[in-house]
């Protein structure tokens, strides 16, 4: 049998989600966080393994209502951003519009569901270029926006400024994605809920040490949260992913003890590269650096072949790698061969 054949014309292009599992001493590719939380695994002990999760998630919801002062009804929960990405696609349609370079997932989904996607690229500094992004959304009236602040995989926020003038402009859905918000020293977009009804928020816990579970958040209107769980599946974050999580949530400052030594971290890890010759890092506000360096392949090829792994960003940025922070022994293995792949 031909499968080609019976796919349908936007999957025939589709490229699926590059995510290989690599062998390697020195995880620092995924921007996964360097601490795990083993404690928080005791709330697991009571968990019935015969019974489907709660369908609503309501202590995790609850736990995320307390934190964020928010009513329950404006709380969604998805197996990862991933799956949030979808829903919204899946739930407004298209056209869909978005930076680039920027997470990949915005373009993956609007594509695997046959919607039509207006990529507008970043300016030279990585921030919106708001003339062609106000012009396209005049053009396309882009049912959704994605934008991701701090972005991946280049790590500054946007201006706030820029941020208003798309949301001022859009009769579509601006989704605001701040995964990596947890390592910004700015206050998040969470605000801008009160003031504005065609806004949305993605949280996740992916990027503070729980990767594992596979817990996003999307909060919004009361309205728009409804829509959207109209198209969630059922049982969609299982029983084990729900208690962890929201213990986690109720013990947040367990994390952000945490968090600290990472942006510690990554200031140390910068000014490193910024040292080095032949290398430049951009500034960054989340859990990973992005930095040029001259023949990226073949740097990264040697960082693997000590055991460092990073990220090859070039098929969005030429000769640009990204690296995760990691433990302060981490980032020292990575120095010593970043130095000796580039002497």
């Amino acid at each position: 049998m031909n499968i080609q054949r019976l796919l349908r014309k936007n999957i025939k292009t589709l490229r699926a989600y590059s995510a290989k599992e690599i062998p390697c001493r020195v995880k620092l590719d995924a921007n996964e966080s360097p601490y795990g939380f083993p404690s928080f695994l005791e709330s697991l002990k009571e968990i019935r393994t015969n019974q489907y999760p709660d369908p609503e998630a309501r202590e995790l919801r609850r736990a995320v209502a307390r934190r964020w002062r928010l009513r329950i009804g404006q709380i969604l929960t998805g197996n990862g951003s991933d799956e949030l990405i979808s829903c919204l696609v899946t739930t407004f349609g298209g056209p869909v519009l978005f930076p680039t370079p920027t997470f990949s997932m915005y373009g993956i989904s609007a594509q695997a569901l046959g919607e039509e996607r207006i990529a507008i690229p970043l300016d030279s500094s990585f921030d919106l270029d708001t003339e062609k992004m106000l012009k396209a959304i005049r053009k396309y009236r882009p049912k959704l926006v994605f934008l991701s602040s701090p972005n991946n995989p280049t790590g500054n926020c946007f201006s706030t400024d820029r941020i208003l003038k798309i949301l001022n402009a859009s009769r579509g859905i601006v989704v605001i994605d701040e995964a990596y918000q947890p390592f910004s020293g700015r206050r998040g977009m969470l605000k801008l809920l009160k003031d504005y009804e065609n806004v949305t928020i993605m949280r996740t816990l992916s990027k503070v040490g729980f990767a594992a579970l596979r817990v996003g958040l999307l909060l919004g209107s009361e309205d728009l949260i409804e829509a959207v769980n109209r198209v969630r599946l059922p049982f969609n974050v299982n029983t084990l992913s729900q208690a962890v999580a929201a213990e986690a949530i109720r013990n947040f400052g367990e994390i952000e003890k945490t968090l600290r030594i990472i942006c510690s971290e990554r200031e140390r890890l910068f000014e490193g590269l910024k040292g080095m010759e032949g290398i430049t890092p951009y500034p960054s506000e989340a859990n990973f650096i992005l930095f040029k360096v001259r023949n990226a392949p073949a740097v990264y090829k040697k960082l693997l072949s000590t055991g460092v792994l990073v990220r090859n960003m070039g098929a969005s940025l030429k000769d640009c790698l990204r690296v995760t922070v990691g433990r302060p022994e981490d980032n020292g293995i990575f120095f010593k061969a970043l130095t000796e792949a580039v002497a």
